[in-house]
């Protein structure tokens, strides 16, 4: 396994990281046993460093389980997230968190994330809670060693947020085709040069960059000199780049497990010819052939009056054609905030014509994200968003 150093602490991280949204399952339970083994396998590999979250079903307990089982607590980074958007009090960061370190039988917490934190005015709104303090008496008391954010959202946004407070880490979803999209690469060097390190989570897109490539995109990477699988292409892009401290893989096999290791073992800054990250520009013209808007994501026309995020709608409506229109939903009520307090999404938009002579593309924005809205918030997606906001309590 390679590694690489966090220059905020000296961490010295797996550049593989296991996320663990997608442990084995047996039917709908989290399958324990192989949970412990893979886990288990994962650290004989040499991957230190474990994501979960509060709201991912069941997986902290099953985390918790295996690393004590395995016996190997000390070895090993945990990272996990408060739902901030759940969050109405001071008292409710302490209440949610000692429920984490229940579940994951330990009595401190290495990295602490702030879930899904997509603007300043999120930020801003635990802020007002006394976020900042509690954070810093957990610091003194240990239990909390590191805090960052987890991010969805576009660009500028996640510029912002990079000034809010002293992060020790970010989490973005990044990879080839996204590399212009969300915090993008922009925001990637930007995070690098504050000497934050960034975990890379998606790599694959949700598996789509592992199965889902069209046929001209699989005869791109075919004409390069190395041969090479879809899966490997994807992780060996990222950790080509020394701005990324961690490809954050959710690895649900012991087969994953194995093909991610070899694959990271092999990666190092810098270490792509010209004629592969050649093959790598030629596979995304062709998957993004069949987008329907032509946006560039320089976001010229940002900041919008009333809180669209206009990139990002737009990227995840032409998403739901170049891949499929789940890959498409997933990404748009993620980046437009649809489960948190604060949405960006395109139903904000009032129409008031600020952005349209901003565009270089000149798209009628206004009319295109009107078609967002139709295709992203149809009839049977709001009621699944509505439920989803009333289990998680977002007012």
């Amino acid at each position: 396994m390679q590694y690489r150093i966090n220059l905020k602490n000296g961490d010295r991280l797996s550049q593989l990281g296991l996320g663990c949204m997608r442990f084995p399952r047996t039917g709908r339970r989290i399958d324990r046993e192989k949970t412990n083994e893979l886990v288990a396998a994962a650290i004989n590999s040499g991957v230190n460093y474990f994501d979960t979250a509060y709201i991912y079903p069941g997986s902290e307990e099953a985390l918790g389980e295996a690393l004590t089982a395995s016996g190997k607590r000390d070895q090993i980074f945990i990272a996990t997230k408060l739902p901030h958007y759940t969050c109405k009090k001071y008292e409710d960061f302490d209440k949610i968190f000692n429920a984490q370190l229940e579940r994951l039988q330990t009595t401190w917490i290495d990295y602490y994330l702030i879930h899904m934190l997509s603007n300043t005015e999120s930020w801003e709104r635990i802020k007002a809670f006394g976020i900042e303090q509690w954070l810093e008496s957990k610091r003194k008391e240990g239990s909390i060693r590191n805090v960052g954010f987890s991010f969805h959202g576009g660009r500028e946004s996640f510029l912002e947020l990079l000034d809010v407070y002293d992060w020790d880490l970010c989490m973005v979803q990044y990879n080839y085709y996204d590399e212009n999209n969300q915090a993008s690469s922009v925001g990637v060097r930007a995070a690098f040069e504050k000497k934050i390190p960034v975990i890379a989570m998606e790599p694959l897109l949700g598996g789509t960059l592992a199965g889902g490539l069209n046929e001209e995109a699989k005869r791109a990477f075919s004409k390069a000199d190395e041969k090479r699988t879809p899966v490997d292409w994807a992780i060996r892009w990222l950790l080509n780049q020394q701005e990324i401290t961690m490809a954050l893989s959710g690895m649900s096999s012991m087969a994953q497990l194995r093909e991610n290791c070899t694959i990271s073992e092999s990666c190092m800054p810098g270490s792509l010819s010209g004629t592969e990250l050649s093959a790598y520009e030629d596979a995304v013209s062709a998957l993004k052939k069949a987008i329907k808007i032509q946006c560039t994501g320089c976001g010229y026309c940002m900041p919008c009056p009333k809180g669209v995020d206009i990139p990002s709608c737009f990227t995840a409506y032409n998403a739901s054609y170049s891949f499929d229109f789940t890959t498409g939903l997933s990404q748009y009520v993620q980046v437009t905030g649809q489960t948190t307090p604060v949405q960006s999404d395109a139903s904000k938009c009032v129409a008031c014509g600020k952005c349209e002579p901003l565009c270089p593309q000149s798209i009628p924005i206004i009319k295109e994200l009107k078609k967002v809205k139709r295709r992203m918030l149809t009839f049977l997606v709001k009621p699944v968003l509505g439920l989803a906001r009333k289990v998680l309590k977002i007012r």
